[in-house]
């Protein structure tokens, strides 16, 4: 008999050992948040370290994303079944997805003004989570500690992310429907070359 998947907070596995990502809030609203990725079992082994901090953000930017990334990360874990988290003082622990999607949010903020971070929450929420996922894996390889702020990908999200205004009209942009989209192996070409 399989035992049921466990979550907490948000998506992240409870099972002793996981790859997840934390969210230090601290009871002071004077100190900064700290977001932190742990490698779980694979921590220490060929030399991984257990833990990173990838980001730290000042409370006043948190307070701007952290109700953004939320109905984000929730509105995609209730379609996946799974139970929706909330930040709380303390230890928030993400899925290691999740916990990437966040890094790209955070490092595009550290830099930013106050009057910027909607303006790269916007442009956050508009990427695809794949475009975020590769976003981070291309930030992470060369610039994705807590001491590597002003570098390469990560200063180039913050250009990138923070460019322009708020749109009020639009928070997410036009995509075609997947199912619309041709293959690259798709017959649909030899079709038409046929009809």
């Amino acid at each position: 008999m399989s035992e049921a998947a466990v979550f907490e907070d948000f998506g992240a596995s409870s099972t002793l050992g996981s790859h997840v990502f934390f969210v230090d809030l601290p009871v002071s609203r004077n100190e900064p948040v700290l977001i932190i990725e742990s490698y779980g079992y694979r921590g220490g082994d060929r030399g991984i370290p257990e833990r990173e901090t990838r980001a730290q953000l000042e409370r006043s930017k948190w307070a701007q994303l952290s109700d953004i990334c939320r109905v984000n990360f929730n509105e995609r874990l209730k379609a996946k079944k799974i139970p929706t988290g909330r930040w709380h003082t303390g230890t928030n622990k993400l899925d290691k997805l999740l916990g990437k999607e966040l890094c790209v949010l955070a490092w595009a903020c550290e830099p930013a003004t106050l009057e910027q971070v909607p303006v790269i929450c916007q442009r956050w929420v508009s990427l695809r989570p794949e475009e975020r996922w590769w976003l981070f894996r291309m930030t992470v390889a060369e610039a994705g500690l807590i001491q590597d702020r002003d570098r390469g990908w990560r200063k180039a999200l913050y250009h990138a992310l923070s460019d322009g205004k708020i749109d009020e009209r639009r928070t997410h942009r036009p995509r075609p429907d997947e199912a619309e989209e041709l293959s690259l192996f798709s017959n649909s070409i030899e079709e038409n070359d046929h009809a």
